[in-house]
């Protein structure tokens, strides 16, 4: 029982980890380029956020698997080409499936590659732990960023265009504020975010 307890207890806090503790976006400050660049519509941040996902954990169970034979001196490039292939996948996904989201995404899909949430999850965590565990935390680490990205995106697409997954949620002659449609205004909606996210678990430690 009690290694029942201590095999679940840490799987709570690989989740806790991700979700809030160590915040992808939050707390680590990673994947703010698409955080700005898909967050102007809920559907883009989704896909984007369950892509990167996906690549994650994909990414790093893989990684997982195979870290015995991995030479220490190439490792860097192995993890590029796993995640590359993983990245490829939910592009012709994305293509095949949802060709207007795929279109908006454009190229922030490919650099998913480049995210250094998937890299960093690869190096710090996959490289050292059982595929079990790996997996928990690609995924905590891929919904807290994919949490962030759907709250941020909820706030521009409203403000921005006056609908809500494209269903219009304002009135016609809500005037539509284009600075939420570009880049600046997702700076501003998240830096108030990571803010606010930070202030209330400054609080709740201080009261704890």
């Amino acid at each position: 029982m009690k290694l029942i307890r201590l095999k679940y207890t840490k799987w709570f806090n690989i989740l806790k980890d991700g979700l809030h503790k160590n915040n992808p976006i939050v707390v680590a400050v990673l994947g703010i380029c698409s955080a700005l660049a898909v967050t102007n519509k809920v559907e883009n941040a989704i896909a984007m956020g369950l892509g990167v996902t996906f690549v994650v954990m994909a990414s790093s169970a893989t990684v997982s698997l195979i870290r015995s034979f991995i030479p220490s001196k190439v490792r860097m490039i192995t993890y590029m080409v796993i995640i590359s292939t993983f990245v490829i996948l939910v592009q012709m996904f994305l293509q095949a499936f949802f060709p207007n989201i795929a279109s908006a995404l454009g190229a922030y899909v490919g650099l998913i590659i480049t995210n250094c949430i998937v890299m960093g999850r690869a190096e710090a965590f996959a490289a050292k732990n059982p595929v079990r565990y790996t997996l928990v935390d690609g995924f905590a680490s891929g919904m807290g960023y994919t949490f962030i990205l759907i709250i941020v995106s909820m706030v521009r697409e409203v403000l921005a265009f006056g609908t809500f997954l494209n269903i219009r949620v304002m009135p016609e002659t809500w005037p539509n504020w284009t600075v939420m449609a570009i880049a600046p205004g997702g700076f501003f909606v998240l830096g108030l975010l990571i803010w606010a996210i930070r202030e209330m678990s400054h609080f709740y430690e201080t009261a704890e």
